[in-house]
């Protein structure tokens, strides 16, 4: 009788146990389905990938966040990669960011300060800016001689709920769009552009599947047909 409740005690444990590991693990090959496994991008489980390849991004062009430094609605990764920073400042659109040291649209020049910054850092901004050509003008406007953009834009990604319920989301952009459009505003020759991704990483993406549930070599390797994020490194000669 006692090695018949320790053999039943020992098949719920292993149930439980087996429950547990398929609530909390991803199963790759369960993914046909009309509902994705997160509705936010993958915050739930983790590091969204996007956000993954921002960080890359940054990491590798730290050295160019010095000196008089601007950056969209809060200073996230002016204080996480700044190098030599003098000053930092928050530009957003509404007063009600409380943040915000300037008020100001991308779009109307004549709400931004001219030739002020040595780096501007503008993620995952363009995407939600009907005129975004306008916006590459403003951003030309604020920067310093010698100063620089670092921009992310979207690519391969789905629509933001929070951004479309408030200003709007309107763009998808490809590497092509993004070279053309800031080189005939800052010229051709200082512009440059970056993809990242890949067709796992961006199904990662659009299902919400976290950074941390793929290995680094899965989402290092770049196939510029997939691309979930495009960067760009544009200087005001």
């Amino acid at each position: 009788m006692k090695n018949k409740f320790a053999k039943l005690f020992k098949a719920i444990i292993y149930r439980m146990r087996h429950y547990k590991g398929l609530r909390n693990n991803l199963c790759w090959h369960n993914l046909r389905n009309i509902h994705p496994v997160s509705e936010c991008f993958g915050f739930d489980r983790g590091t969204p990938v996007d956000r993954y390849y921002i960080n890359t991004f940054f990491t590798e062009n730290e050295d160019l966040i010095r000196g008089h430094v601007l950056e969209i609605a809060d200073n996230t990764y002016s204080s996480k990669f700044g190098k030599n920073i003098t000053k930092f400042e928050i530009l957003h659109p509404e007063k009600q960011n409380k943040r915000a040291t300037l008020i100001g649209d991308l779009t109307k020049i004549n709400t931004l300060p001219k030739n002020q910054f040595d780096c501007f850092i503008c993620t995952q901004t363009l995407n939600v800016i009907y005129d975004f050509k306008k916006a590459i003008e403003g951003s030309y406007y604020l920067l310093k001689s010698g100063g620089v953009m670092l921009g992310t834009v979207a690519g391969l990604c789905q629509i933001s709920k929070y951004d479309m319920d408030r200003w709007g989301d309107y763009w998808r952009f490809t590497d092509m769009t993004i070279l053309r459009a800031f080189g005939e505003i800052f010229g051709e020759r200082n512009v440059k552009v970056k993809t990242y991704g890949n067709v796992l990483s961006a199904l990662a993406l659009l299902e919400g599947i976290s950074a941390e549930e793929l290995t680094k070599e899965e989402l290092d390797y770049t196939d510029n047909i997939y691309q979930v994020l495009i960067t760009i490194r544009a200087w005001k000669e």
